[in-house]
């Protein structure tokens, strides 16, 4: 690695620039992948396992929208410890425990054959899973300068949907091996996460403690020297303005993503009547389409910061056009062909991780490093909140009315929301001097 060269070497580094940081973003990316292959397990095995007349437990929308609240109530709690335990501990051992509780409480699904045990299931996957972002950006915040944090962060954020697309590959990949039988899914796609423990507790550290980083590439890695600000306690960060502006635009967010990986593959199997083989292909494609979305946004706004435009207006112009290529969601029920529908929503989504990508890199850009995974932390609770109430909203608004029009038009106007709200309380992202 050390003898790699990279043409934006800083100046003061006398040796060709190494690209160790790569390393991190690519254990970050396989990181992400196992997290959402956890998650979107049963979504996935919605309509065949869990919600329906003819699927295995025949339990209700509302039941589905209970379990998934469970999930993100201990998601929402245990967001906001994780934020603040990566500040105290850093990103390695807050990444690795938030792994272990994951995987455990992955494998546990296996285990369970009512509603309450599969909400515990959901609760504890929820603790674990609570860790992956606090401590993601947190690592990115470590081994990145300000201007490279949108991409680096759009690259392991891309995982997420990776995850997704294999999840329904995997199961139909086990399903031909065992048969039907999602109770060995879940174990054996829990193997993953002791594999991704083992390798993020071998491979990572900060810069410093890395000797394949070369002088000039730490020296490229500090540049802004944002860590002068020593412990930063919740109380010197939970009244800023800067804070609730990343925390609102969560409130705003998160919950259409929720939404989209928890009902969208139901949606898919009910709206076009397509089979848990059959929708595997149209989720994989509205995932990679995701992707797409989730590098190009971080890499517009770092490339717009690169060229000389302010991170202001580098984040600001990003989300914007985020947020305008999100609203043709609306018509989404409409269509009558899956492919059609595959589009638009993939567009969606698209757009959405595009909006995410950037929206995490805030907190590091007003933020010192200290400071960072609480706020973080604060903003994930927030978003897990809005996901909870979109959790009970969609159960009872499927079980009532059995249409997903209200909640296409929700997802359309949500993103420009949150970017109006963002500037109100941040007009300039100016960074936060903490005493």
């Amino acid at each position: 690695m050390n003898s790699m060269t990279d043409a934006s070497a800083h100046p003061t580094g006398g040796r060709p620039l190494s690209r160790y940081r790569w390393v991190i973003v690519s254990l970050l990316f396989f990181a992400c992948t196992i997290n959402y292959i956890d998650r979107q397990m049963i979504g996935v095995l919605k309509s065949s396992v869990f919600v329906g007349e003819h699927s295995e437990f025949g339990w209700t929308e509302k039941d589905y929208g209970n379990i998934v609240f469970y999930f993100q109530f201990a998601y929402a709690v245990a967001y906001l410890g994780f934020g603040k335990f990566v500040d105290m501990f850093g990103a390695r051992l807050g990444y690795a425990i938030a792994i272990l509780i994951w995987t455990i409480a992955h494998m546990a699904h296996g285990l369970v054959g009512s509603v309450s045990g599969l909400a515990l299931a959901r609760a504890g996957l929820g603790i674990g899973e609570a860790g992956n972002f606090p401590g993601g950006v947190k690592a990115v915040t470590e081994w990145f300068p300000r201007k490279e944090r949108a991409f680096a962060t759009g690259l392991f954020n891309a995982g997420s949907n990776i995850g997704a697309i294999l999840t329904p590959l995997l199961l139909a990949l086990i399903i031909n091996i065992w048969g039907f039988n999602w109770r060995v899914a879940f174990y054996m796609t829990g193997i993953l996460g002791f594999i991704l423990l083992a390798a993020w507790w071998t491979i990572y550290r900060r810069p410093s403690e890395k000797p394949q980083v070369s002088p000039s590439e730490l020296a490229y890695i500090q540049q802004d020297n944002d860590d002068q600000a020593g412990k930063v306690g919740w109380g010197q960060v939970i009244f800023r303005r800067e804070t609730w502006a990343y925390a609102l635009g969560k409130f705003c967010i998160d919950p259409i993503w929720w939404f989209f990986l928890f009902w969208l593959p139901g949606y898919l199997s009910e709206h076009y009547h397509l089979d848990l083989a059959a929708s595997a292909l149209p989720l994989a494609a509205i995932y990679l389409i995701s992707d797409m979305g989730s590098i190009g946004g971080g890499w517009l706004s770092s490339k717009l910061i690169a060229s000389g435009r302010s991170v202001n207006f580098a984040r600001k112009s990003t989300l914007l056009l985020c947020a305008v290529l999100i609203m043709p969601i609306w018509f989404a029920q409409d269509v009558t062909s899956v492919w059609g529908a595959v589009l638009l929503i993939g567009l969606a989504t698209a757009g959405h991780q595009a909006f995410s990508a950037n929206l995490y890199t805030l907190p590091s850009d007003m933020f010192p490093q200290s400071a960072v995974g609480s706020v973080i932390g604060i903003g994930g609770t927030v978003g897990a909140v809005g996901g909870m109430f979109m959790a009970k909203f969609t159960g009872y608004l499927l079980d009532t009315t059995h249409s997903y029009a209200l909640l296409f038009a929700i997802a359309a106007s949500a993103y420009l929301l949150a970017l109006a709200i963002i500037h109100v309380l941040s007009p300039r992202l100016t960074p936060v001097t903490i005493d």
